[in-house]
């Protein structure tokens, strides 16, 4: 098996897990390869506008990591859609016959109903997450406190380090949950596999071995620059910065948890920045950093049949540039 400490280089080569298929993003493209078949394997270069592009400013450290994290979400989003399209396509996803409201929202409305819903389900999906990782933690340790009084907070007062901490422990403990149940379905399961060979190829190509299915499934699948590594990450950093914040007296006490989300480009920044550290440098304190996310990884990727090792081959030679400009100095 391959570890972190034999990797000979580098890369800023990153993707993520879709439907039946991998998205890899490099320095030049970003594309895109998906099964449609038993010996089929779909390829599409993916364009966006990124924001991170259209000034100096985004990439500046501490700023990049949020404007970062929209063009992934973006970008993510955009490639999700793609496979799930193909999937269909190809008879991966069972389409189901359309019920007669639904035609008729089709024939009345036409594409435009289905962007507005998915508009409104993406709001949705955004303001549950706000609920459950911002104001439901804050909740929840106020109720303690009127049944426990030693863990009463003084309205105004510093906030103690056991508020924060047990915040926090409730958001990590939200976020593993979600994703052990996701990682029970089926569907996900498949994804998570996916998610495991693309982790396996860039550790492959990091170690400077040739892009095959018998060298990719050699290596590890636990990657030091994952997502997965990257929100908890963010929850840890959110710990520490949740100790500035004062708690406020009823009917007040949303204030909190509202600082807490306009506070979550600082977050971000500050959990892009140590994501960096870890994977560039190597020594007991990345090391220390990187162990939550890469423990977490153990039920976000899952090991991937040959099959999918050659989807993701195919995704990474298509991004690697040519002048080695996704080499990490």
């Amino acid at each position: 098996m391959s570890n972190k400490n034999e990797t000979k280089k580098i890369t800023s080569i990153g993707g993520s897990a879709l439907i039946e298929g991998i998205m890899m993003r490099g320095p030049k493209k970003t594309t895109v390869a998906l099964r449609t078949g038993e010996n089929e394997i779909y390829t599409e270069d993916v364009e966006m506008k990124m924001i991170g592009a259209k000034s100096k400013f985004f990439r500046v450290p501490f700023i990049r990591g949020f404007v970062g994290l929209i063009d992934s979400m973006r970008l993510s989003y955009k490639c999700l859609m793609l496979s799930a399209d193909k999937a269909v396509e190809s008879g991966e996803i069972e389409e189901e016959e359309p019920s007669k409201f639904e035609k008729w929202i089709d024939k009345t409305f036409g594409d435009k109903f289905m962007k507005i819903l998915m508009v409104i389900s993406s709001v949705f999906g955004v303001a549950l997450a706000v609920v459950l990782f911002f104001f439901l933690p804050t909740w929840i340790f106020q109720l303690l406190g009127l049944w426990i009084p030693a863990l009463a907070v003084e309205v105004g007062g510093t906030v103690p380090v056991w508020q924060s901490l047990t915040e926090s422990i409730l958001r990590i403990l939200i976020f593993v949950g979600y994703i052990f149940i996701c990682s029970q379905m089926s569907e996900m399961k498949r994804v998570f596999q996916y998610h495991g060979a693309e982790h396996k190829t860039i550790f492959c190509y990091e170690n400077e071995l040739e892009l095959t299915t018998e060298n990719v499934m050699k290596m590890r699948r636990f990657h030091p620059r994952c997502g997965t590594s990257f929100i908890l990450l963010m929850l840890i950093v959110g710990f520490i910065i949740g100790l500035f914040i004062p708690a406020f007296p009823a009917p007040f006490t949303w204030l909190r948890p509202v600082i807490k989300i306009l506070l979550l480009p600082l977050t971000c920044g500050i959990g892009y920045e140590l994501i960096k550290l870890c994977g560039k440098y190597d020594n007991a304190v990345t090391r220390i950093i990187a162990a939550p996310g890469l423990w977490a990884q153990r039920i976000t990727t899952k090991e991937p049949d040959e099959k999918m090792c050659q989807v993701a081959i195919e995704a990474m030679k298509a991004v690697i540039p040519e002048d080695g400009s996704d080499i990490v100095k």
